[in-house]
């Protein structure tokens, strides 16, 4: 078998919008011109969230990109997808986000060993104006100690 690349794929964004509270594994529910399109490295997180309907979970805005050799078959960019977790994990988070203001945000996108493509899904606090600008300062921070130890 090839050696293949690895594909991983983050939502930047959200770790500076969202302080994490739990991370979650699950597995996705793809078309077949989908999972080509994401073993290319060809899909999107900036705008994607989750939401529960009728007792599922679902993936909202997830770009995967039309497969270039696809033919009529192929998928839509931006439709929902369904997540696979257990029921003791969607119970667990459907309580958390209905009891007190959390948010489900998905953080990485990637294909594990056997080939199936995973999207680590984190349960969220939104952060304030001066919790960002915190953080700002600790990158920054962080980055003149490095700059520092190399010289």
């Amino acid at each position: 078998m090839a050696l293949q690349q690895k594909i991983n794929i983050k939502n930047r964004r959200a770790s500076f919008e969202y302080e994490f509270i739990d991370k979650f594994v699950a597995g996705l529910v793809l078309l077949g011109t989908e999972i080509k399109s994401i073993r290319l490295g060809k899909a999107g997180l900036s705008d994607a969230y989750c939401y529960f309907s009728r007792g599922e979970l679902y993936v909202k805005n997830l770009h995967i990109a039309e497969y270039a050799w696809g033919t009529h078959y192929n998928h839509e960019t931006r439709r929902e997808r369904k997540l696979l977790l257990n029921k003791k994990e969607l119970r667990k988070l459907e309580r958390k986000t209905k009891e007190s203001g959390l948010t489900i945000i998905p953080t990485r996108l990637f294909i594990n060993d056997r080939g199936l493509a995973k999207l680590e899904i984190a349960l969220a606090k939104g952060k304030k104006l001066h919790d960002k600008r915190e953080t700002l300062k600790r990158k920054d921070a962080k980055r003149e100690m490095d700059r520092m130890k190399k010289m």
